[in-house]
C-alpha cells in the first residue's frame, strides 16, 4: 500500500516515515499542502494522512481538493482537538481523525481497518456499480449520482451515507453504526445529523420527498435502502411522531 503524508512537522515525518516502511507499506512524503496536492496527483497514493495546520494551503483545502477525484481513504492526523475542527475536516470527505499526540498503535490500527474498507469498497464497486433510486442513478464507481439525465449535486457527507445505505440494500443500518462510520465513534448520539442528511438525500432522490420509497427510516433504530421501492410512509410518519424524544436523549 502506498501512503502520503503531509505534515510540516520533521520529527512526525520522520517517525511516520520509519515506522510505516518498517511495515512494508510505500511512504511518500509532503511538508505543506500544495506539495501534498501535487505529489498526489504524481503518485496516487492508496491513503493518506493529512494534517490540518500546513501552510500554503491547508489540510481542509487538500482534503477537498484530493475529494474532487480521488476515493482512496484519508486519515486526518492533527493537533487540533475541537470538534468543529473534526466536524469541517469530516464534512469535507475526510474518513477518520486522530489528533496528536497519539499512540502509534492505534495509528496503525486505523490504517488497517481503512485499507480493508477501500478493498471492499473496491469489491462492490466492481460487482455492481450502478444503483436506481427511482429516475436516480447512483453509479458507485464513478462516484456520480445523476437524475433524469441530469448530474445531482452531493457533498461528500451526503455520498457518504447514500453509499453506506445502498451497499447494504435490504439491510437495516443503524444509526450508530453511520454515525461511527462517518463522524467517529464519538458522535453516535448525534441522531440531528443523520435527520437532516436523510432529509436532504430524499429530497435531491426520492421520487416524491414527503412520500419515500426508497431511504426508509426504522423508527428508533435507523435506516434502510429498499431497492424495490416498495416502501411506505409509516416508518417515516412513526419517527416525526414519536421518535423526536429519543433523539433528544
Amino acid at each position: 500500500m502506498k501512503i502520503l503524508i503531509a505534515d510540516d512537522d520533521p520529527q512526525i515525518l520522520r517517525a511516520l516515515r520509519i515506522t510505516l516502511r518498517a511495515r512494508g507499506y510505500e511512504v511518500i512524503v509532503a511538508t505543506d499542502g500544495v506539495q501534498a496536492v501535487n505529489r498526489a496527483v504524481e503518485h496516487k497514493p492508496d491513503l493518506y494522512l493529512i494534517d490540518l495546520g500546513m501552510p500554503n494551503l491547508d489540510g481542509v483545502e487538500v482534503i477537498a481538493g484530493l475529494r474532487g477525484w480521488t476515493a482512496a481513504p484519508i486519515l486526518v492526523v492533527s493537533g487540533r482537538t475541537g470538534s468543529a475542527d473534526k466536524v469541517e475536516a469530516l464534512d469535507v470527505g475526510a474518513d477518520d481523525y486522530v489528533t496528536k499526540p497519539f499512540n502509534i498503535d492505534e495509528l496503525l490500527a486505523r490504517i488497517r481497518a481503512l485499507g480493508r474498507r477501500a478493498d471492499g469498497g473496491a469489491a462492490a464497486r466492481d460487482a455492481e456499480p450502478l444503483i436506481r433510486i427511482g429516475d436516480a442513478v447512483v453509479d458507485l464507481t464513478a462516484t456520480t449520482v445523476t437524475r433524469a439525465g441530469a448530474p445531482v449535486r452531493l457533498t461528500p457527507t451526503e455520498w457518504r451515507v447514500l453509499e453506506i445505505l445502498v451497499r447494504n440494500a435490504g439491510r437495516l443500518v443503524t444509526r450508530q453504526t453511520l454515525l461511527s462510520d462517518i463522524w467517529g465513534s464519538e458522535h453516535v448520539t448525534d441522531t440531528g445529523y443523520l435527520r437532516l442528511y436523510l432529509s436532504q438525500l430524499r429530497k435531491k432522490l426520492e421520487p416524491d420527498p414527503a412520500t419515500p420509497r426508497f431511504l426508509l427510516t426504522e423508527p428508533g433504530m435507523g435506516y434502510r435502502f429498499d431497492p424495490t421501492g416498495a416502501g411506505t410512509l409509516a416508518a417515516d410518519q412513526q419517527e416525526r411522531v414519536g421518535g423526536s424524544d429519543t433523539d433528544q436523549k
